[in-house]
């Protein structure tokens, strides 16, 4: 592979922003400096003065594969992806058929060698009678376990207390939740639909997916982990009321621990609220539920507080004819890996975050808080998985949208900032305008 020299580049990494050079050689990161100068046969690009950045981890993604091709599948969804300036995800197991044993976990790795654009994982789902497959995880092999603790699809509602207990107590890999409580949103829809009957809508959504079942099922989460000193982290948080759970502090300390409990959010919460399902409807439907304006603001603050470790997507497409039914029957979920990296940029256009807290909250957490080695950082030695920033507006276009659904809830959306270009392995695969090459992602490796 021919080296690149990336020159006049302004960057961000470790708390630091800084200009000068990078330089790839054989995938990797060979040198940063000021003043490189380019070997004979060299590519050099022009940074002139634009933001170059790790590459963007992606610690919660729906790409649909096995099971649901009419949706997205990991090829479709990592070109959007790489498009979008994300060069690495970890991909949920509740597909068709579930991802509840090693054999299940080897056949989707085998499914994106050579298809992926990004570099992947792939978690170990649980279910009420998988504990032995969870027993036996190798840790280096999946980035965590996933725990659906509220409604899913098919076997992967775990709600037996027992098999809880014993999942937090032995789990090899950090668990990761979904908090919902299940008996709560059961009794809420039973009531919306006495209620509103065939009026029931998406407004009612966040009442239904209301923020009491978000409450009661991450402490139940927390006071399991809290038992058994378990790596536990709580994925979408999208209530205020949960962010007082949760102990605000670095991932790191200055000794070097690492927080055994963590939360996630998703850029979702942080872009709309209640005011927006009037406009979006069900296209902004998704489980846990938008909520509040008073939640979103809080959430974003909450960024700045180190309160929330992690920014995500839970990128899950559905088709526009699945989205357009009836709320009733209109699934949950949002394509969003091709527009997060921008939209969380505007927090820095809007002077509420700066561009080193959002490069810790989507490259540098996800690469610590699951140990994946040499990635998410620009640092000599690590893989080149690079995105170069442009401060140029653009509005969100149907036509554009890359994910195989065909449409994003920021339709119409104008963002002050774009992605001018994505290398992942130290290959360019996104040029600004297409896709380049070959899907050139890797398998990602866990130093456990």
């Amino acid at each position: 592979m021919p080296s690149t020299l990336i020159v006049n580049a302004r960057m961000a990494s470790e708390g630091r922003e800084f200009e000068g050079d990078l330089r790839i050689e054989n995938g990797r990161i060979a040198r940063i400096g000021s003043g490189l100068s380019a070997g004979a046969d060299e590519k050099v690009v022009d940074a002139a003065g634009r933001w170059l950045l790790p590459g963007m981890i992606d610690d919660q993604v729906h790409f649909r594969e096995p099971g649901m091709p009419h949706k997205g599948d990991i090829a479709t969804e990592s070109a959007a992806a790489v498009a979008g300036g994300l060069t690495s995800f970890m991909d949920m197991p509740n597909t068709v058929p579930p991802t509840l044993d090693s054999d299940a976990l080897q056949a989707k790795y085998q499914r994106a060698a050579g298809r992926a654009w990004g570099n992947y994982g792939f978690y170990l789902g649980a279910s009420n009678d998988n504990l032995e497959a969870i027993r036996a995880l190798d840790p280096k092999t999946a980035p965590g376990i996933k725990v659906f603790m509220g409604a899913s699809t098919g076997n992967m509602l775990v709600d037996n207390p027992e098999t809880l207990d014993a999942i937090f107590r032995e789990a090899p890999t950090p668990i990761i939740t979904h908090c919902e409580d299940t008996p709560t949103i059961d009794a809420n829809m039973a009531a919306f639909q006495a209620r509103y009957g065939d009026a029931l809508g998406p407004e009612h959504h966040p009442d239904i997916r209301s923020r009491e079942a978000c409450i009661k099922s991450t402490r139940l989460a927390l006071e399991l982990a809290r038992r058994h000193d378990t790596r536990l982290h709580v994925l979408h948080i999208s209530t205020a009321d949960e962010l007082a759970l949760f102990t605000p502090g670095p991932l790191i300390d200055a000794s070097g621990k690492r927080k055994r409990i963590t939360a996630e959010t998703c850029i979702h919460f942080l872009r709309f609220d209640r005011a927006d399902y009037a406009r979006l409807g069900n296209f902004i439907k998704c489980n846990p539920s938008i909520k509040d304006a008073s939640d979103r603001e809080a959430l974003i603050k909450a960024l700045a507080d180190d309160v929330i470790d992690v920014l995500a997507t839970d990128h899950a497409p559905h088709t526009l004819e699945e989205k357009s039914k009836p709320y009733a029957q209109a699934p949950s979920g949002l394509p969003l890996v091709q527009y997060a990296l921008v939209a969380a940029l505007e927090l820095v256009h809007e002077g509420r975050a700066t561009i080193t807290e959002i490069v810790q909250k989507v490259s540098h957490a996800p690469a610590q808080l699951f140990d994946v080695r040499e990635r998410g950082f620009l640092r000599e030695g690590y893989w080149a998985d690079l995105v170069l920033v442009d401060d140029a507006e653009f509005t969100v276009r149907r036509e554009d949208v890359l994910s195989k659904c065909g449409w994003s809830p920021f339709e119409g959306t104008t963002f002050r900032s774009r992605i001018g270009a994505t290398w992942v392995n130290g290959r360019l695969v996104w040029n600004g305008e297409h896709l380049v090459g070959t899907p050139n992602g890797q398998r990602l490796e866990f130093d456990r």
